[in-house]
C-alpha cells in the first residue's frame, strides 16, 4: 500500500500533539517513526489507523481519502505495545480472531492460523494461553494476529518495548526478516535509536509534533538536516559557535555537531596540520571494547572522540591534540557539511 498524508495536525485542548507533518511511503517499505517519548509518534500512528481523528490534514491509502473511513475498512493489522492478547483464548483462537470476523470458512481459518504458526516459530503452541507464553512468544502471536487477515498496512506501536533486551534483539532480526517475505508496507514506532537503525528502510525523525527529516538510516547519520537530528542521532558534539574552531573561523557564527569519529586526537610528537590543532586535557576514559571513548575539555568545549585501543594509551590529565576533520554546520533552515579549511595547507607540527 502507497501511504500518502498532508499537512497531518491533532490538537488536544488547543496544545498539538502532531503539526503539519506531510510524507509519501512507497508500497512495501518498512518504516521506523522515530523520536523522543511525547513527540507525537502514536498519535501519527493512531490517525493512519482511525483510532483518532485529525484536527486537520488529509490521509491517502492507494489514492483513496480515508481519514474519515472507520477503522476496519482502512485494511490495517495493528500490533499495540502491550500485545493486547485475549487471555480467554488459545495462541490459536487469537490468531484467527480477525478471520472470525471476516467469516472465514473452518477451512480456510484453519490454512491460514496453521500457516502463520510455522510461519512465526509458533508451531506446536496453538493450543496454549498467553499466560503459558513468554514475552517473545507474546509479541510473535500479537504479529500473526494482526496479520491474519491479510492487511495492506501494519502498524507497530513500540513492538518490543516490553521485551528484554537480549529477546528484543532477536525479535528485530525476525521481524526484519517477516516483512520482507510479506511485503507489507509497515510503520513502528520506537524511541531507540538502535531499534530503529537496524530494522527500518528509512526512519521518520519526530520531535514536538514535526517531522524533522525522513531517509534511510545512512543518509539520517551521514546528513543530519537539523540540530536536533544531529543530536538524537549516534554520538555527537553540539557547539554554540563553530566559528571559534581552528579551520572554522570564515563559517561566521553558527552551530555545528562533530561527530566523534571526526575528531583525530594525537599526543605530543604526533600528527601533522598545525594551523588546524586544537588544545585539550583529557578529563575521561570509557573502555567500548574495540576503542577508547575520550572525553576531552577544549577551552569551553567538552568534545567526546574515539581512539583506536592499537594507540598508545591516555590518562585523565594527558595533554593533547585534537585534529577536527569536519564538522556539521546549521542554521535556521538546514544543515552542511563543512572541511577544515586549516588542512589545505598542512605543516608538520610536534607538540
Amino acid at each position: 500500500m502507497h501511504i500518502q498524508v498532508k499537512e497531518l495536525s491533532k490538537s488536544f485542548g488547543g496544545d498539538y500533539a502532531v503539526h503539519g507533518v506531510s510524507f509519501d511511503i512507497e508500497e512495501g517499505k518498512l518504516i521506523g517513526l522515530l523520536g523522543p517519548s511525547g513527540g507525537g509518534k502514536t498519535t501519527i500512528l493512531r490517525m493512519l489507523a482511525g483510532l483518532e481523528q485529525p484536527s486537520s490534514g488529509e490521509i491517502y491509502f492507494h489514492g483513496r481519502r480515508v481519514e474519515n473511513e472507520p477503522p476496519q475498512k482502512r485494511g490495517i493489522g495493528f500490533v499495540f505495545q502491550n500485545y493486547a492478547l485475549f487471555k480467554h483464548m488459545t495462541v490459536f483462537d487469537n490468531i484467527a480472531f480477525g478471520l472470525a470476523v471476516q467469516k472465514k470458512s473452518r477451512k480456510e481459518t484453519r490454512e491460514r492460523v496453521e500457516k502463520l504458526l510455522n510461519l512465526t516459530g509458533l508451531a506446536g503452541l496453538g493450543g496454549r494461553y498467553p499466560h503459558q507464553l513468554s514475552g517473545g512468544q507474546k509479541q510473535r502471536v500479537a504479529f500473526a494476529r494482526a496479520i491474519a487477515p491479510e492487511p495492506q498496512l501494519l502498524l507497530l506501536d513500540e513492538p518490543f518495548a516490553a521485551i528484554d533486551a537480549k529477546v528484543r534483539k532477536e525479535l528485530r532480526t525476525w521481524l526484519r526478516e517477516m516483512i520482507n517475505r510479506l511485503k507489507i508496507t509497515t510503520i513502528f514506532v520506537t524511541h531507540d535509536q538502535e531499534e530503529a537503525v537496524e530494522v527500518a528502510d528509512e526512519i521518520m525523525v519526530i520531535n514536538k509534533g514535526r517531522l524533522e527529516q525522513k531517509g534511510t538510516p545512512w543518509d539520517i547519520y551521514k546528513e543530519p538536516q537539523t540540530p536536533f537530528v544531529a543530536a538524537f542521532i549516534g554520538e555527537s558534539n553540539l557547539v554554540e559557535d563553530c566559528s571559534r574552531l581552528r579551520g572554522f573561523e570564515r563559517e561566521g557564527v553558527a552551530k555545528g555537531m562533530i561527530r566523534p569519529e571526526f575528531i583525530e586526537i594525537f599526543r605530543p610528537g604526533e600528527g601533522t596540520f598545525v594551523s588546524a590543532y586544537e588544545k585539550g586535557t583529557v578529563r575521561s576514559l570509557f573502555f567500548r571494547g574495540t576503542s577508547w571513548e575520550v572525553e576531552i575539555e577544549s577551552g569551553p568545549h567538552r568534545l567526546l572522540a574515539y581512539r583506536s585501543l592499537e594507540q598508545e594509551a591516555l590518562e585523565v590529565g594527558d595533554q593533547v591534540g585534537l585534529l577536527i576533520h569536519r564538522l556539521y554546520r546549521f542554521d535556521e533552515h538546514s544543515g552542511v557539511m563543512v572541511e577544515n579549511a586549516s588542512k589545505i595547507d598542512p605543516l608538520p607540527v610536534y607538540i
